[in-house]
């Protein structure tokens, strides 16, 4: 059915009675907490830690390096950096501090290195091939089924400021990632990073996602990507649930498609694309988990720190998904 304006007027007010209703009804359920399957997913989270030196050695030998015969030879190989990388994020300690702590458990994991060589592992070459494989392996591991949600948000580059809160976000202060997460599993699938915009993020994220032929053909955005260009941009095999604007007015096919699946079932809809919330949920608990900071000055290493937490999401993500 062809969408005039009249009619998209129409439907908006359809999907603004359903809101109310949705509300309503989220208030009355209390199902009460599934203790027993958080149980078990927890005890899948501890065997995805144990299995994580093997999973970064199986990461490590996908790489090639080829090093210079002269110099000073390195002190750890690839597998051993990225150890000691995701071990300084997740303590969210300073350089110097990891030092002292490596200084300590020294001894007991034969590893000797300075707040320095900590540094540096941000902007290692080697470490960042053996992460974007880790991120992979995970992936494949956990068999995610391509339904999912997608958000933006910002990490501050000063203490104190929060991306939410703050009424004027620029790249001076922020910088942006964007990340897809699929609903069934709770992982991160896809990942943009940007010192420019949102905007850039999403796009970087979706770039990710099709260069690695990651399963992908359902998604839920916010209305900040609700215009034609953005939609676009995910491709005609991917599904959007997206709220128009009020004020929309030149549809083009991509939102006479998803009017018309508004028009069939308004609340069906609404419902769908209410999951979009685990976005904001899991954007929240990483920032209380694992920092909503990033130290590092060069610009390599805070994208290095940032994807570091997408990778520490699905070590550590337990989902339970809605009855």
């Amino acid at each position: 059915m062809k969408i005039t304006r009249k009619r998209a007027k129409k439907l908006y007010e359809v999907l603004e009675e359903e809101k109310e209703k949705i509300r309503e009804e989220s208030k009355e359920e209390d199902d009460g907490y599934p203790y027993g399957k958080w149980e078990r997913q927890r005890k899948e989270v501890v065997e995805r830690l144990q299995d994580l030196p093997e999973f970064v050695e199986k990461a490590a030998s996908r790489i090639e390096v080829e090093r210079p015969n002269r110099g000073r030879k390195q002190k750890l190989d690839p597998a051993q950096k990225t150890m000691l990388f995701l071990f300084a994020r997740l303590t969210q300690k300073s350089n110097r501090d990891m030092e002292a702590i490596l200084s300590l458990l020294g001894p007991v994991f034969d590893v000797d290195v300075s707040y320095k060589t900590i540094e540096r592992l941000y902007s290692d070459e080697e470490a960042k091939m053996v992460l974007h494989n880790l991120f992979l392996l995970l992936l494949e591991r956990s068999d995610v089924s391509g339904d999912c949600s997608g958000d933006g948000t910002g990490y501050s580059l000063q203490t104190g400021k929060h991306y939410r809160s703050e009424g004027k976000k620029n790249g001076d202060k922020y910088r942006y990632v964007f990340r897809l997460v699929d609903l069934k599993t709770g992982m991160y699938i896809g990942y943009g990073y940007s010192n420019k915009s949102e905007k850039e993020a999403y796009k970087n994220a979706l770039e990710f996602v099709k260069k690695h032929d990651i399963s992908f053909h359902k998604v839920r955005l916010d209305k900040y990507y609700s215009n034609r260009k953005d939609i676009r941009k995910l491709g005609e095999d991917v599904e959007p649930f997206v709220l128009p604007k009020e004020n929309l007015s030149n549809f083009g096919y991509e939102w006479h498609e998803i009017l018309n699946r508004v028009k069939e079932d308004p609340y069906g809809f609404l419902k769908n694309y209410f999951k979009r919330e685990l976005s904001e949920t899991y954007f929240g608990a990483d920032k209380e988990r694992f920092g909503r900071k990033i130290s590092q000055r060069r610009e390599d290493r805070r994208e290095t720190a940032s994807f570091a937490t997408a990778i520490l999401h699905n070590l550590f993500t337990i989902r339970l998904p809605p009855p």
